[in-house]
């Protein structure tokens, strides 16, 4: 049927090109002949041959309405990004005046393709000769396609605004101002500025983006000339607090700008115009005067005004004051009951004293009671976080947020809830926002911004490049954003950027290559015409295993995730997910291969790995712990015993590299999984003891071999082969099993010290520093004896703590489970035959911390309860401690109760 096809096409081209048809014979009807033509083409599933066919005599007759139309809209069809036979065409039409047919071919291209640019400004043209209101819903749809296209989204604007819908007509004013700003065309940005400063004057958020952008895009003193007309819009309105930091940012391109300095002092004259001494302050910080540094000046200023009657301070020994009353050049303040009133000169005020607000977060704490104020912070987090932040100069991280919270208003557990909570509000309510130089600052806004907006900024303030990519996909996954938003344009062109020229392929551009592909599919009206195919991207990488890894995964998005399935679109992927397997450890993968009938590779690569552990550690312990039950694992035929003692020797090469320093992060990962996969279960026990006693000898003898194993766990293995082999010999040169690394402890004993460390920490520290502090406010130190046994108790505090720490570290509690009465071991009770006196004594072995003597309680670690250690029943043993000659016989051995 398709050879019939092809023949037609064929005969068309042969008897236009016979005919000399002229372009005034075709009519919008011939047009749907050909796409009838286009439509069988497609169901035939012969689209390439008949392109081929159209292109090949387009060689030699490019004017051809037939082959253009056909080989055109076939492209289309096939999502080529390569317009020309299509432009070409419309060309011809346009020319000799075939509107309709024009018309109709546009939509003809619009139905295959909605985002086709071309055809949507050849119509709007069209429309727009017209007349034709239809010119506006098209001119949107360019909009949003052509984020470059700035006169037709301020066409927009002006209409909307003369329609009276002025909601719309501000969201186009901006799009056409942010890209005048990107084209550099600086006299429509101006004029644009001056019109959304009619429009919009409180958006202030927005005219700082826009300044920002200016600076870095046209230049800092056009930026700085646009603030000049938003301060006049403050200025007027009485806002001194916005207009003086408008002023500042001016001052901060050009600190020399008198008219700005003048201006400031003005704005600072009207908004203290209660103050008694704000002439004279102005005048004494030479605010005006431009051979002093103006944020000198400025800081200068502010400090003196801010130190007038009724106002809070801050000083570092005596904390929050309140100033009670201002004789010239003397402040008289009150500190409260602990440091109560002090004068001072303001001249003194000026370098000791902090000036606070009167809703600052340290006046708060300092006049309200604390229940009070707690249940405020807990009912009503907006209000807690907005006076945090503002307390701190607008900006402030959350580990400030902590300190000043935890624990004089919240306890720790309070805190817990509370910073989720607070985190989410942060995180969602527009009114907080992030300092654009830096992420982990937040600050308060005096109006609530777009969640477009608010995505923005934090894309900006971060500089780190995966979190980049969270922040981009963050703003996609949010169902209210609006997808067409040049901000997000910004956002996904930093990452079209990496992709643009590909030279060497690292984790940076394989990551910008995935989420501009993963976009393009998501938003259509995105897509970006890549330059290279993930196969030659691939080609490039010179350790995928590596690189793999050095993607990161955030919140919002999978990278290594997609990494893995475009690989899966590759011709050979299977031979490449079988060598990244060892690194990825995902069943999913063996499952996709076993499904695809590469069963007998996934086996080849578990037996490799077991061969070869020291280069798959990882992967032998993934195989052995999730693949042991499946069908293809079992009928690989990996020897059981095989993958212990590979399990054995992996613990044996990471205790090794861990002792000469070599990953040792990852060694001690890989080293505790693996002693946990053999020990833990008793894995390992229950294989020996299911086999012959030479079985029981070779593997002991490989567990005994590993120096730097926790002696209990040996021990642990020791006594349950002597239950089941009462007379087996081990080697005479083992150590003693029953001494463990770290110090062995009851689980009781445990919770104990780290609630008397708790108490130390919390209680007895803080209560020790204020008697220091009490005790030094009397001053003479040197006489001073409460000063003296103050800090001689600090002394033992800070002893007595350092040392329960590093017991702490060492502890290893004792699991109960593990008891053996095969031989005298930890919580254990001996029952002994002293032969000196023929008299029989009970001995129980604990741990240092429950060792009392007196009640025959005998710590492992000291030198008789480590003689006693290992012995069985029926052995005679002497020592010597002290010079005490020592000689008992083992009579029973019982668990310690």
């Amino acid at each position: 049927m398709s050879e019939e096809l092809v023949k037609t096409v064929q005969d068309m081209l042969k008897e236009e090109t016979w005919t000399r048809a002229t372009i005034s014979n075709y009519t919008k009807n011939n047009l749907i002949e050909l796409a009838g033509i286009v439509e069988k083409t497609r169901a035939e599933n012969c689209v390439d041959t008949i392109k081929e066919v159209c292109d090949e005599h387009l060689t030699h007759s490019k004017d051809s309405i037939i082959a253009l139309y056909l080989s055109g809209m076939l492209g289309l069809g096939k999502g080529t990004l390569d317009n020309s036979s299509l432009v070409t065409l419309v060309d011809i039409f346009q020319k000799n005046h075939k509107e309709t047919v024009v018309d109709y071919l546009c939509e003809s291209i619009l139905a295959d393709d909605a985002n086709n640019k071309f055809a949507l400004r050849t119509l709007a043209e069209r429309y727009k000769s017209e007349n034709n209101d239809k010119v506006w819903e098209l001119y949107e749809r360019i909009v949003k396609l052509d984020f470059e296209e700035a006169d037709i989204a301020k066409q927009l604007a002006e209409h909307y605004e003369n329609e009276n819908d002025i909601d719309t007509a501000i969201d186009f004013y901006k799009k056409a101002l942010l890209r005048y700003v990107t084209a550099k065309n600086y006299n429509m940005v101006k004029e644009l500025w001056a019109k959304l400063l009619e429009l919009i004057p409180d958006e202030i958020d927005f005219f700082l983006l826009v300044q920002r952008k200016v600076a870095k895009t046209i230049s800092e003193d056009r930026s700085a000339d646009l603030m000049h007309d938003l301060y006049d819009k403050y200025k007027k309105q009485g806002k001194w607090t916005t207009a003086i930091d408008i002023l500042k940012l001016i001052l901060s391109i050009d600190q020399k700008d008198m008219w700005a300095r003048r201006e400031i002092a003005d704005c600072f004259k009207n908004k203290y115009a209660k103050h008694s001494h704000v002439d004279e302050y102005i005048r004494s910080s030479n605010l005006a005067q431009n051979f002093r540094n103006v944020f000198e000046a400025i800081s200068d200023f502010e400090k003196h005004i801010a130190f007038d009657a009724h106002n809070y301070v801050f000083h570092r020994s005596w904390g929050v004051g309140l100033i009670r009353k201002v004789e010239g050049d003397t402040l008289i303040i009150n500190f409260g009951k602990k440091a109560g009133i002090h004068e001072m000169s303001l001249k003194m005020a000026v370098n000791a004293l902090t000036p606070l607000a009167k809703d600052h977060i340290w006046v708060l704490k300092a006049t309200k009671p604390r229940e009070e104020l707690a249940k405020k912070v807990k009912a009503e987090k907006e209000w807690a976080l907005r006076t945090i932040i503002k307390s701190f100069n607008n900006s402030c991280d959350f580990k400030r947020i902590k300190a000043e919270l935890v624990p004089t208003i919240l306890t720790n557990g309070e805190w817990t809830s509370w910073n989720s909570a607070a985190k989410k509000i942060l995180d969602t309510d527009a009114t907080f926002g992030v300092n654009p130089n830096d992420i982990n600052q937040y600050i308060v806004r005096e109006h609530e911004i777009s969640q477009e907006e608010k995505l923005s900024n934090e894309f900006k303030a971060q500089k780190q490049f995966f979190a980049r990519i969270d922040i981009l996909m963050k703003y996609i996954n949010t169902e209210e954003t609006d997808k067409t938003n040049d901000l997000f344009a910004d956002m996904f062109s930093y990452f079209t950027g990496y992709v643009k020229t590909i030279t060497k392929v690292n984790e940076q551009i394989l990551a910008a290559y995935l989420v501009v592909q993963q976009v393009s599919a998501l938003i259509p009206s995105l897509a970006y015409p890549m330059k290279y195919t993930f196969k030659q991207i691939y080609d490039d990488i010179e350790n995928p295993r590596e690189m793999y890894e050095l993607l990161k995964d955030t919140k919002n998005t999978s990278l290594k995730a997609n990494f893995l399935q475009s690989i899966k679109m590759l011709p050979n992927w299977s031979d490449e997910f079988i060598k990244l397997f060892p690194t990825v450890l995902d069943k999913s993968m063996l499952i996709l291969l076993i499904n695809a009938g590469f069963t007998e590779k996934v086996q080849k690569m578990a037996i490799t790995a077991f061969e070869n552990y020291r280069d798959y550690r990882n992967a032998v312990i993934y195989l052995f712990k999730e693949c042991q039950n499946d069908d293809w694992f079992v009928q690989a035929n990996i020897p059981y015993e095989k993958q212990l003692i590979a399990l054995i020797n992996i613990i044996e090469q990471t205790f090794r590299e861990i002792n000469n320093h070599v990953n040792t992060t990852e060694n001690k990962k890989i080293n505790k999984a693996a002693t946990l996969l053999l020990f833990k279960d008793d894995t390992l026990l229950k294989h020996m003891l299911s086999n012959d006693e030479d079985t029981v000898n070779r593997l002991y003898t490989l567990v005994d071999d590993l120096a730097d194993l926790d002696s209990s766990i040996k021990a642990t293995v020791r006594n349950r082969i002597l239950e089941k082999y009462p007379d087996f010999k081990f080697h005479t040169t083992e150590e003693k099993s029953s001494t463990p690394r770290g110090m062995m402890v009851t689980a009781k004993k445990l919770e104990e010290k780290k609630a008397l460390v708790q108490q130390i920490q919390t209680v007895e520290i803080p209560a020790n520093a204020k008697e220091i502090a009490e005790a030094r406010a009397q001053g003479d130190l040197k006489e001073n004896a409460e000063y003296k046994a103050a800090k001689e108790h600090q002394h033992y505090l800070n002893v007595t703590l350092s040392k329960l720490q590093e017991e702490l570290n060492r502890a290893v509690v004792f699991d109960p489970t593990t008891i053996t009465t095969a031989v005298i071991s930890f919580s254990t009770t001996a029952t002994l035959l002293n032969k000196e006196t023929n008299q029989d004594e009970k001995y129980t072995i604990l741990g240092p911390w429950e060792s009392d003597p007196d009640k025959g309680i005998i710590s492992y670690m000291s030198p008789f309860g480590n003689a006693l250690m290992d012995h069985k029943v029926g052995d005679e043993l002497s020592f010597t401690i002290n010079d005490h000659k020592y000689s008992f016989k083992v009579k029973s051995i019982a668990a310690a109760k």
